[in-house]
């Protein structure tokens, strides 16, 4: 029989991208709002239930649910959103396995580059460096060790979290949003345009999610992030090469997008790159380490 996986987060573009792979070899499971498919479960976070079915005979989750950072600025209902999709979330994994006294082969989650901090440095960051001291900084912290739970009460023989960069992706996020403007020809970079941006291929991200999965040996954090370094600039002058494209317009100024956005503009002109030897190391291999490749794979239609 095949091992059963439960997938949070399953409107979410890698949740959506990543089953594709894994029903080949693996029973998936959703967890969402509202059920459509057989094989999704309903959960609802504000009255803290969950159809327990979703856990029968389940080996792995893949804890990949959370509001989106950008899509809203940071009222202060917003960010306990944001925090709440995560931590919350888990939490109530961990409660309903603990009640019907299941145990989990692995508890793979996702996190955030940001983990380190969101400040443009020339440092690299790798797993061994302390959190910074934003808010996205204290999301991520909270998060894992929301996901560190899973270990620490024997309920997961293993935790893996992957602190994923910026998802490129014709479909959604930061590339989809960039696409109107640079084919409209007014395409330009944001703030100064040097501050760096973790980036990583869909195709990437779902394929480490799957390396996790399947090599047990894997535990701990892991930065998610491609092993060319690209700054904003980087990002925008390629896109508009590929897509022969003009790229005349000034930068976008800093305190416009300060105006517009409040402190999540922090997100998008504040940037530092971290280093992704750690998971290369366990034996991972990028398709598209190359910021240009990754570009024009995605923007070739």
């Amino acid at each position: 029989m095949k091992e059963i996986v439960l997938i949070t987060g399953a409107n979410g573009l890698i949740a959506r991208e990543l089953s594709k792979r894994l029903e080949k070899e693996y029973t998936v499971r959703f967890l969402t709002r509202k059920k459509q498919h057989a094989n999704e479960f309903e959960w609802n976070l504000k009255n803290g239930t969950v159809d327990e079915n979703a856990f029968e005979n389940i080996s792995h989750v893949i804890h990949l649910a959370g509001a989106g950072v950008a899509e809203k600025r940071w009222t202060g209902e917003r960010k306990k959103e944001i925090i709440s999709s995560r931590v919350d979330t888990a939490r109530l994994i961990l409660k309903t396995l603990q009640k019907n006294n299941r145990k989990l082969k692995s508890f793979i989650s996702a996190s955030g580059i940001n983990y380190y901090g969101t400040e443009t440095t020339e440092k690299i960051f790798t797993e061994q460096d302390a959190p910074g001291n934003d808010f996205l900084s204290e999301v991520t912290v909270l998060w894992e060790q929301a996901a560190d739970k899973f270990r620490d009460q024997h309920i997961a023989e293993r935790v893996v979290k992957l602190r994923t960069g910026v998802v490129l992706s014709e479909k959604e996020g930061a590339l989809k949003k960039m696409l109107p403007p640079l084919r409209a020809g007014i395409g330009s970079p944001l703030g100064t345009g040097n501050q760096y941006m973790p980036w990583i291929h869909i195709h990437d991200i779902c394929s480490m999610y799957e390396f996790a999965l399947q090599n047990p040996e894997l535990h701990g954090a892991f930065n998610a992030v491609a092993p060319e370094h690209a700054t904003n600039r980087d990002l925008t002058e390629q896109a508009a090469e590929i897509l022969k494209k003009p790229l005349f317009m000034p930068n976008v100024p800093s305190f416009v997008l300060k105006l517009i956005f409040g402190e999540l503009s922090v997100a998008v002109l504040e940037g530092s790159r971290a280093s992704c030897e750690k998971i290369q190391n366990a034996g991972f291999q990028f398709e598209f380490p190359h910021l240009k490749e990754a570009l024009k794979d995605l923007l070739k239609n």
